[in-house]
């Protein structure tokens, strides 16, 4: 079966072919030129893209992969190694988020490779659908009125349904091999709070080590714009809620 690429599947093609040989982080002057060609190309019938994944294409999401290739990905929906259990992600295995936030993902990159040359990003989320958060939010084994500080509402929507936020930690480039930041992806718990890191560094929860190494996630996502939240070290929001909204839809 074929289908044509859309803007999108083209810029994954061409990143995907010039990647290969040079392994290089594409410019923004780069990203611009490739979304302003409009030639049709046509799949060949061993591309497969999954329901879900050409849903998010269809919603204008971007692979981050194909703006920074230097990244490591293992989304932590596609597997069963998350707070619940269950794969909920499927045949899943590329993230997506939307170019905008994309872009400013790769000056965060920059900026680390500038001062870390030997660190990349290892990302865990990025676009989470609504119908996806419905599930992560019944299975959360918390009263209603404490849920929100862990999963956003699916009535309302929280930053990873409009593709602009991002769940994310530092590896060695060389290896993929995450730095130690003291809890693992999803504790819900006062070790994985940057609010709470001086008293659990006190009481031993964490280490010194952790710390620093949050704060230079910390650094290089500021520089790119994103903004993190109490609760979680490795969450990082592009937008706020209002300006999200304003901008973008909620990924169904």
């Amino acid at each position: 079966m074929t289908q044509k690429l859309n803007k999108y599947l083209l810029f994954l093609l061409i990143i995907s072919l010039a990647s290969c040989e040079t392994k290089q982080v594409q410019t923004e002057v780069e990203v611009e030129e490739i979304f302003e060609q409009s030639e049709e190309i046509v799949l060949s019938e061993d591309e497969f893209i999954g329901e879900l994944e050409q849903g998010l294409i269809d919603a204008g999401l971007i692979d981050i992969e194909t703006i920074i290739p230097e990244v490591y990905v293992d989304l932590k929906y596609s597997t069963t190694d998350n707070f619940f259990g269950q794969d909920v992600y499927g045949e899943l295995t590329r993230c997506y988020i939307q170019p905008e936030v994309a872009k400013m993902l790769l000056k965060s990159f920059e900026i680390l490779k500038k001062e870390h040359p030997e660190l990349t990003f290892l990302i865990y989320d990025g676009v989470r659908p609504q119908s996806v958060q419905q599930i992560l939010w019944d299975n959360l084994d918390k009263p209603d009125s404490i849920k929100p500080l862990y999963v956003a509402d699916p009535k309302v929507g929280g930053l990873h349904n409009f593709g602009v936020a991002v769940d994310l930690t530092l590896a060695f480039q060389e290896s993929g091999e995450a730095l130690e930041m003291g809890t693992s992806y999803d504790y819900f718990g006062y070790p994985a709070y940057p609010d709470r890191e001086s008293q659990m560094l006190k009481e031993g929860k964490i280490t010194q080590e952790h710390i620093s190494n949050r704060e230079i996630l910390r650094k290089v996502m500021k520089h790119g714009g994103f903004t993190g939240i109490g609760s979680e070290w490795w969450h990082f929001n592009a937008f706020s809620r209002k300006e999200a909204a304003e901008r973008f839809e909620i990924v169904k």
